[in-house]
């Protein structure tokens, strides 16, 4: 069984930083691919940023957090982070770590956290 559990998110003035953290636990992680979520209130849930498994390493961000979020991953400690500089009022909505059962992000994630709230405050 694969579970994944979000720490970091909270309030924060636009301009500030926010560092999310998943931990996973079960028959998952180095191998597979991994991402973030969120959802904005009214709106559908968006990709944020996502890390391959495997190596290297690649990664691939949403226009909207290019130059701003960084996605990385410790396979030693089983933790994916999202750091969140400049952070921007629309960047309020509920953050989700997720998982694939393959090594890069096809479709619609496998597993999902429960998520943890991000508010940026203009």
């Amino acid at each position: 069984q694969v579970q994944l559990v979000e720490s970091g998110g909270g309030l924060v003035q636009a301009g500030g930083s926010l560092r999310l953290s998943c931990t996973a636990s079960g028959t998952i992680f180095s191998a597979n691919a991994m991402a973030w979520y969120r959802r904005a209130p009214g709106n559908e849930r968006e990709l944020v940023a996502e890390a391959t498994g495997g190596k290297p390493v690649l990664t691939h961000y949403a226009d909207s957090v290019k130059g701003r979020f960084t996605i990385s991953r410790d396979n030693a400690k089983r933790t994916v982070d999202l750091q969140m500089n400049s952070l921007k009022p629309e960047d309020t909505g509920v953050y989700y770590c997720t998982g694939y059962r393959s090594t890069v992000a096809l479709g619609n994630p496998d597993y999902w956290g429960q998520g943890t709230q991000v508010t940026v405050s203009s």
